[in-house]
């Protein structure tokens, strides 16, 4: 058990590190040579092993018919949470994601002084640079920084977005949502329902971007860049760099559990279910644990993800499982609940575990 004061030096190194306004980046450029205490985890890699060799999440080519496209989505839902996503670029730019990453990549190599300028947690205006979303909340930080921009249903003002990655941040949102409404599409038809069924249930105008920088980290058996979490969305699209750091959480048919890899594959993207989409398939589809580890590369890592929400709220907007998809031999699993209940539910916590999703299970 913490001791009140080690509670309360720990509260003090959190909040001057906050105050530094140079994130974990700022770090790396003072110089340190061993992880400070607040982002050490308690033996943060040894609760459940690795994939064995050859396991991988699975593959939807985005060309194929589209039955077969919606089948192969169905099942990397179903059975995994996660899949790659190949053969896009219909929809994106050949020159995409890559121009954002690299964009992203520039924005935090930038001076201290020129990013603590856009350092600030709170979200009025809809852009913010900070580290770790959970930092106050959390047991133990973890070794990212981020820049998160609210794209709906309020938008932010894109004048606020830094300057080093604005055209390519705002240009990524229109192609990324072009891949999660054809990914959408082809979700409600492997769970037997119209193609525009999520789309229509606002499930696009949500919308939040977070792009995340994980700088070379001098002990990297001793932090993570995040925790294990579930997204607590509908549907994610990830772009990642070539270095990796992205683990998934699988359960074979036997019952065993293990963390597999999510390796950079060239022009990929990565997919994964939310913890709002598992409720609406009244868990036909699962959001799974996921985790980013840091490693000895001596290049930061960028990824960019874009979480997609219901964007109607208000008190008489109620969500849970889709209508058709309970019966009285399927019955909701789910209670149902308006957005403000369930957002606030998740900035109560820290990002670890699927406690988010279990709050709402009947």
């Amino acid at each position: 058990m913490v001791s009140s004061a080690a509670a309360t030096d720990r509260a003090a190194l959190v909040k001057a590190f906050d105050e530094s306004h140079t994130g974990v980046r700022g770090l790396v450029e003072s110089g340190v040579s061993t992880v400070p205490d607040i982002f050490r985890h308690p033996d943060p890699y040894a609760s459940i092993p690795l994939a064995p060799p050859g396991v991988s999440i699975p593959v939807v080519d985005l060309s194929l018919p589209a039955p077969l496209a919606a089948e192969a989505a169905a099942a990397g839902a179903r059975d995994w949470g996660f899949f790659y996503l190949v053969n896009y670029h219909a929809l994106v730019p050949s020159d995409y994601p890559d121009r954002l990453l690299a964009a992203v990549r520039a924005f935090n190599e930038l001076p201290a002084l020129e990013r603590a300028a856009h350092y600030g947690r709170s979200r009025d205006g809809g852009v913010n640079y900070y580290s770790n979303v959970d930092l106050y909340r959390s047991g133990a930080a973890s070794w990212r920084d981020t820049i998160q921009i609210i794209f709906g249903p309020s938008r932010a003002d894109a004048e606020r977005i830094p300057a080093v990655c604005r055209a390519e941040i705002l240009e990524w949102d229109v192609h990324a949502t072009a891949v999660a409404r054809a990914l959408m599409a082809l979700l409600c038809e492997g769970l037997g329902l119209g193609a525009d069924t999520l789309e229509e249930t606002s499930c696009l105008e949500g919308k939040v971007m977070v792009c995340h920088y994980y700088p070379v980290c001098p002990e990297p058996e001793r932090t993570m860049g995040i925790v294990p979490h579930t997204d607590p969305g509908v549907l994610t699209v990830l772009a990642q760099d070539g270095i990796g750091g992205l683990q998934v959480k699988h359960t074979n048919e036997d019952g065993e559990s293990y963390w597999v890899d999510a390796k950079p594959v060239p022009g990929a993207l990565v997919i994964n279910v939310g913890d709002l989409l598992q409720i609406m398939s009244n868990d036909k589809y699962k959001s799974v644990e996921h985790r980013v580890v840091m490693n000895s590369h001596e290049e930061a890592r960028v990824s960019s993800a874009i979480f997609f929400n219901p964007g109607k709220r208000g008190d008489s907007v109620f969500y849970g499982p889709l209508p058709d998809l309970v019966s009285s031999g399927n019955p909701p699993k789910y209670r149902n609940f308006i957005m403000s209940e369930f957002l606030e539910a998740f900035f109560k916590r820290d990002l670890s575990s699927k406690a988010l999703i279990e709050h709402f299970k009947i």
